[in-house]
C-alpha cells in the first residue's frame, strides 16, 4: 500500500516537473529576441550593413565584414535615429529598416518584401504629404521609387527613406505613425507605375524651403504645396 502511494506521488511530481519545463520553454520562446548580426559577427551580412550605413553617413570605417566597435556604434546611431530599440544588434527589425533580407528570413516570399516596401512607403507618404491632393501623395511616393532607380541614391525603398537627412519625417519620428487608407493607396499606385511627378527625384514646399540649391533644380510639376523637380 505504501509502495503504491509513493509511486503515485512520484508520478504526480514528475508531471508537475514536466509541466514547469513546458511552460518555461513556451515563455522563453515567446520572449526570445533572435539576434542576427551583432558585435563579433563576421560575414556577408555584416558587409551589407556596413555598406548601407557608410552610404548613409552613419559609418566611417572599412567595409570588411567584421562587426567591431565602429559598426556597433553606427548601428546604435541608426537605431536611435529611426525609433528602433538601441541595442547595437542588427536583428530583424533593424535589418528590415535597412532594407536587408536576413538569412533567417531569406525564405520569405517576394510578396512579404513587397508588403514591407508598401508599408514603409505608405508611412513616408502619410508623414510627408497627408492633406496634399491625392496625386501629390502619389508623387511623393514616386519620388522615392525614382530615387531607388537613380544611381545617386540607395537602391532600396528603405535605403532611400532612411538615408540621413533625406526626409524630415524620419528625423522627427513621424515615419513611425500609422498611415491612413489614402496614403496606402497612393503608395500602391506609385508602386504600380503611376508617376504624377514626371520622373522627379526631389520635391519641396516653397513656403518652408530654406535651401537655395533646391530652387536650382529643373521643375517638372507643381502639385498642391509641393514643387517636384529633377
Amino acid at each position: 500500500m505504501l509502495f503504491q502511494k509513493s509511486k503515485k506521488i512520484a508520478l504526480i511530481v514528475l508531471m508537475i516537473v514536466i509541466s514547469i519545463f513546458v511552460l518555461y520553454y513556451v515563455f522563453i520562446s515567446s520572449n526570445t529576441v533572435y539576434a542576427l548580426s551583432k558585435y563579433g559577427s563576421r560575414g556577408e551580412e555584416v558587409k551589407q550593413i556596413q555598406t548601407k550605413l557608410k552610404r548613409w553617413g552613419y559609418y566611417n570605417g572599412s567595409v570588411d565584414g567584421i562587426y567591431g566597435s565602429k559598426t556597433l556604434a553606427a548601428v546604435k546611431s541608426f537605431q536611435r535615429k529611426n525609433g528602433l530599440t538601441v541595442d547595437g544588434i542588427a536583428g530583424k527589425k533593424t535589418l528590415a529598416a535597412m532594407g536587408i533580407n536576413s538569412s533567417s528570413t531569406s525564405s520569405s516570399s517576394g510578396s512579404n518584401s513587397n508588403s514591407s516596401n508598401l508599408n514603409l512607403l505608405s508611412r513616408l507618404v502619410y508623414g510627408e504629404a497627408r492633406g496634399e491632393p491625392y496625386s501629390g501623395q502619389v508623387g511623393v511616393a514616386a519620388v522615392v521609387l525614382n530615387r531607388v532607380s537613380h544611381s545617386s541614391f540607395p537602391n532600396t525603398v528603405a535605403g532611400v527613406i532612411y538615408q540621413r537627412g533625406a526626409f524630415d519625417v524620419v528625423s522627427d519620428g513621424q515615419i513611425n505613425m500609422n498611415p491612413n487608407s489614402t496614403a496606402i493607396k497612393a503608395a500602391q499606385d506609385a508602386i504600380n507605375g503611376w508617376d504624377p511627378s514626371y520622373g522627379a527625384i526631389y520635391y519641396f514646399n516653397p513656403k518652408t524651403a530654406t535651401s537655395s540649391w533646391i530652387w536650382s533644380r529643373p521643375l517638372t510639376v507643381v502639385i498642391g504645396n509641393h514643387r517636384f523637380c529633377k
